[in-house]
Formats: structure tokens, sequence, C-alpha cells
């Protein structure tokens, strides 16, 4: 039968795609932190070796199992290995994901608005939980009109560029999108390295803590933030690649796609870290006592910034937040091309209908859930249990299946991204997908599973803790084994 299945452009389509999908809200508030937790300056050496070892390991594995089979991550397992459920695990995280991703986008766009006039006033961490999200105690589901519509306009823009396509639709968003960020936040980090106390700021995210690295929580750290920061393991790269014609260079593609990765979240580090500074300087503290990171450092700590600024704050409040709106649109798109093509593959629906039921089913999960007064309790919880068990459980099941169980298939992806590829793969990369890469998994998810076991997590009740953090597991589980399940209604095509 004649591949129909669509195409990038060019490989540049889907490196700037690529691209726009490793750049998200996390780059901007998460990586900043992390570094500056573990070891600031010294930080970098073990994240660039995490790179090295284990993120573009599974980056090329990923493309090479899309490449090859030219399906979303079940269709494409089902036919490397006979393990579908596999890939519907993968799918599962990418819904889930989506469905709170939207939350915190609506959370920034609304932000962009906020910050003209500074509507937030002086009392920034009371606005956001009492007066933007109407936060509640315990799982308060009362409706908040405001968190409402945010999330209508956030899903009805992101099915807008679904509805497109690969090429008309996620690439071209992503030509448009991808340049506006670099824009928007070269202005951003520009006005902000000129900000009195800047310096203090800049030297508290590079000075180099050297006996950080003596710790194994450092290394964790650097490892478990790369497999996040490059879109690796739960189905976003393979999906990607699966679009790709036939002849590509695709470990050439991988490393220009991880060092523009590494390269925009080394300049949110000094854009975040050199507003910090100024924070520091105009309350009279010291850098580490305004330092934050995740949703308090972007919705606490930077209105606190820009009110700091007077009414020049205002511009640099609308670039901030318009830098996380662009950025979560590039990669929910991406999260959410994932699921799409799953069931275009799975039951050969039409691209309308797949955007459709998929992408329109999402959006009614997602406002109903996170249109309540527990919105952020919600998002706290399941980005925890995805991120830290579903990505790595994932992407830790497709290393050992293949580098431990089933070798020779590992070589017919090997041989098989070699053949157009600049950069040749051989046994360096072999041992890591066998030894570096799966052992690193394996303690990271150990660790969090003993740390939830023990201690449970962000202090919630148990009881909340395992209602939405055991539901989402459910729901990955669930999902992969009835989906798989399921009759191919094309299946005279596999």
């Amino acid at each position: 039968m004649t591949d129909t299945r669509e195409n990038w452009s060019a490989r540049s389509g889907f490196i700037i795609a690529a691209i726009g999908s490793a750049v998200g809200l996390g780059n901007i508030w998460r990586f900043p932190y992390v570094a500056y937790e573990n070891g600031g300056g010294a930080f970098l050496i073990p994240y660039l070796i995490a790179i090295f070892a284990a993120g573009l390991p599974l980056l090329f594995l990923d493309y090479a199992v899309g490449h090859k089979f030219r399906k979303a991550p079940p269709t494409a397992y089902k036919k490397l290995m006979n393990a579908e459920s596999l890939g519907w695990w993968q799918v599962m995280v990418t819904l889930i994901i989506g469905i709170y991703y939207a939350s915190v986008l609506s959370w920034a766009g609304s932000y962009m608005f906020y910050s003209f006039g500074q509507q937030w006033g002086t009392d920034t961490q009371s606005f956001f939980f009492n007066t933007y999200l109407q936060n509640g105690e315990g799982l308060a589901l009362g409706f908040v009109p405001t968190l409402f519509w945010g999330l209508v306009i956030v899903w009805a823009a992101v099915m807008f560029i679904l509805y497109g396509g690969v090429r008309r639709g996620v690439e071209l968003a992503n030509k448009i999108f991808m340049p506006l960020l670099v824009i928007l936040f070269t202005i951003l980090v520009i006005q902000a390295v000129r900000l009195p106390g800047a310096t203090a700021g800049l030297n508290a995210f590079f000075t180099p803590n050297w006996e950080a690295m003596t710790n194994y929580k450092v290394w964790l750290a650097a490892f478990g933030h790369i497999f996040f920061s490059l879109s690796v393991g739960f189905g976003i790269m393979l999906t990607y690649a699966s679009y790709l014609k036939r002849k590509t260079n695709m470990t050439g593609a991988g490393v220009v796609v991880a060092f523009a990765n590494s390269s925009f979240e080394i300049l949110a580090g000094i854009g975040v870290f050199a507003a910090l500074g100024f924070m520091a300087y105009s309350s009279g503290a010291s850098v580490e006592d305004v330092v934050s990171g995740g949703i308090g450092l972007a919705f606490i700590a930077f209105p606190k910034i820009i009110s700091s600024m007077g009414a020049g704050g205002d511009l640099f409040g609308f670039l901030f937040f318009a830098s996380l709106t662009v950025a979560g649109i590039t990669s929910m798109v991406s999260i959410l091309q994932v699921p799409i093509a799953a069931f275009q593959d799975k039951l050969g629906w039409s691209l309308n209908k797949s955007v459709t039921i998929v992408a329109g089913g999402s959006a009614l999960i997602s406002t109903l859930i996170f249109s309540t007064h527990s919105a952020i309790t919600f998002v706290d919880i399941i980005d925890y249990f995805a991120n830290n068990i579903g990505i790595v459980g994932g992407g830790l099941l497709s290393i050992i299946l293949l580098s431990w169980l089933r070798r020779p298939l590992l070589k017919q992806l090997e041989t098989h991204i070699n053949q157009y590829s600049s950069i040749k793969l051989g046994i360096g990369w072999n041992f890591l997908l066998t030894i570096v890469t799966p052992l690193s998994l394996v303690v990271a998810l150990a660790l969090t599973l003993k740390s939830i076991m023990a201690e449970g997590y962000g202090g919630y009740d148990a009881h909340i803790l395992w209602i939405v953090g055991g539901g989402t597991l459910a729901f990955f589980i669930v999902g992969a084994i009835v989906l798989s399940l399921i009759k191919d209604r094309n299946s005279e095509e596999n």
C-alpha cells in the first residue's frame, strides 16, 4: 500500500517543531531553580554529561522507532516487538499531561494581561491563590468562571493549530511561535541584566559549588531533568520522527535539538536570576531568600519583581508571561499530537475526527477539573505522578525491552538510523542504552516511589494524594490495557 502519511515540509520543519516541543514552561521556571539548588555553575557539568549519556541515546531510540515504522507509539511498538500496551502507556501519559498543561498555560495567558497595571497588587501570593485561583481546602470542586474561560481560549487556539495537520498546523505554528519566543525572551533577558542587583543574581546562578558534585542527588536531578526537558520517553519525539521523509539525517537533527534546548535553558537561567537579583536588591534581602521554583517563581516571585519596577514593569511582565504562553503552546501542540496520531493509526480516523474526539474530549475533561477551586491541587499532584512515574516508567520499560531482552531489534534500529545519519551510532550508543540510561531511570523511579510511600508528597492529606495521584496511575494502566485490546480497524495495513 502506498505510504500516505503526512511529512514535514523539510528536515528544518521537523527540527523547529522538535525544539518547540522541548522548549516549554519547564525550561523557563524549572531549569534555573534545579541548577541553583544543585550546585549552580557546577551543575552544568552533570547536566551536560546527562545530555550525552542519557538524553541523546534515548532521543535517538525514539527517532529510530518512529521513523522506521512511521507510526505513533502503539502501532510502532506493536510492529517492532508486539508491545502495543507500552505505546498506549506513553499515549495515556501525554493525554494526562495535555489535560493539566492547558491549565497552567491559561494562567500564563491571564497574567500576560494582568501585567498591565500590575493588577495583582502588593500581595502577589494572595492574589494568585485567593483572588485568581480562588483556591479551596481539600478537594473543593466549585466552579471558577475566570479559570473556565481561560481554558476555553487555550483549547480553542490549540485545536485550531491541530486541525491544520502536521505541515499546515504543527509545523507552521512552530515556525511562527519559536522565533517569536526567542525575540520576546531575548528582550526580557536584556532588560533583566540591566537591572540593579542583576550581577548578584547571576553570581548565585553561575557560582560553582563543587562539593555538590559528590552528592548522588545532584546527578539524579541532572538525569531526571534531561528526560523531561528533551521530551523523550513518552512518545512525542517518536511521533514527530514518524513524519520525517525516508532519507533523513536523524542524529544530526537530534544534536541540533538538544543544543538549542540547552541554550534556551541557560538563557532562561540568566534572565530569571538577573531578575531575582534585582528583587533581592530592592527588598534588601539576599538572593537565597527570594529564590523559588515552579509555580511560585512564575506567579508569585515574578509579579513581585515586576511591581518593584514601577510603571516600567508592565512591559517586562508582559514579555515574561507572553514567553511562558508561547513556549507552552508549542509544547502543548506536540503533546496532543501523540494521542491524535495514535488513534489515527489504530482506528483509521481522519485528522478532523481524531482532533475533535481526542483534543475535544481532553478539553472537556480539562475545563471540568481545572475550572474548580482545587485547580492547583490537581495540577501539582498530577504533574508529579505523570512526570516522575509516568514518563520515567514508560521510557525505562522501552529501554529494558529493547536493550536487555531483545538486543537483535536494537541492532536493527541502529542500522536503520545509521543509513543516512551524519553521526553514526555503535558500541557507545549500545552501552549507554544498556547500562547508563536504564540504571539512572531505575534509581530515579525507585527513589520516587520510596519517597511517596514514606513521606507522601507536597504535604497533601493521604486520601487526596491517592485519589488524584492513584487515579492518574490507574488511568495510565487501564487505558494502556483496554486500548491495546481493541481490534485495529485498519489492520489490513499491518
